[in-house]
This record gives structure tokens, sequence and C-alpha cells, in this order.
């Protein structure tokens, strides 16, 4: 296994589209295995192939505080949503950037499992944010596109300024 590299925003490949799926092959085992190790590592709750700059629809999600309830994703679809939700996201490609955003509360999501099974999965709360958090990178949408042209505004210039200062 090993760590990927994570793409940071403003970067132009997290505005990729990622494609479905077509086979579980050994290589989508593979990048399963990575993206959860590269998760786990940077101590996130949620990873989508795009951040890693793989263009296919794979996400792995754990919010368990022990972080032994991996979910595996592949070419999901949210087939039904309700209530209203605010929560305060943050993200691995906008480390340090928290910003509360409006998402729905109860999702179903259908997905396939590694092994190619389709299957079904109600999910509320945080895990219902996470899916949809990840969902979005597949569509080629950070989760700050969701505020206000300043505050994104604020927040590039930010992140600029932090890339500045680390090179100095």
């Amino acid at each position: 296994m090993a760590i990927l590299k994570i793409l940071q925003y403003p970067d132009e490949r997290l505005h990729k589209v990622a494609a479905p799926v077509s086979a579980i092959t050994d290589e989508i085992h593979v990048l399963v295995q990575n993206m959860t190790e590269t998760m786990y590592a940077a101590a996130g709750i949620g990873l989508a192939a795009t951040q890693v700059d793989v263009h296919q629809r794979v996400i792995v999600i754990d919010v368990s505080e022990t972080r032994d309830q991996l979910h595996v994703f592949i070419n999901p679809e949210i087939i039904a949503s309700e209530g209203e939700f605010d929560y305060q996201e943050g993200c691995l490609s906008v480390p340090g950037i928290f910003e509360k955003v409006k998402r729905a509360e109860n999702i179903s999501v259908r997905a396939m499992n590694l092994n190619g099974d389709l299957f079904e999965l109600d999910a509320s709360s945080l895990f219902a944010i996470c899916i949809q958090h990840e969902m979005d990178h597949l569509m080629g949408k950070v989760f700050i596109e969701y505020l206000s042209q300043l505050k994104q505004s604020r927040i590039r210039s930010k992140l600029r300024k932090r890339q500045r200062d680390a090179k100095s």
C-alpha cells in the first residue's frame, strides 16, 4: 500500500469530473487500499479518487471514532434525500479551512462494493454529509464553492498566502 498525494485547492484537477468505473479490477482494489491508507494517515473521514488525481467514481469513508468502519462506494449515486442540515465542513484538499455548508440530512445512496455487487444504504447526519461531500468531488466540486463569492475569495487569498509562506 502507498500514501498518495492529495491535491490542494485551487488545483484545477479537483474540478475534473470522474468517469464511472466499468469493472472492478486489481487496479481498483489497489486504488481503494491506497486511498484508505491515505485518508487514515491524513486523519480524514472521507476521500474521493479525484482528490488523489484519479478521475474515477470511487470514494472511501470512515466516520467512526474507532476508525474501523470503512465504507467503499464505487459509482455512487444519491437516489433519495430529505431534510436540511448545516454542518461545519473541512476538506483534506482545503486544509485548515472550515465553513458551514447546507446539505440533505438524510440520504439513500446506491453504489457498487469491491465485489462488484450493487447495494443501497441509508445515511444520516455526519455520514450523509460526508457521502455528499465526497460525491461532490467526483463531480468536480469543492465544498467552498457552496459559499459566497466573498468567502471563496478570502479563502483563496488565505491559501495563496500559506503557499508563499511555506516556500519562504
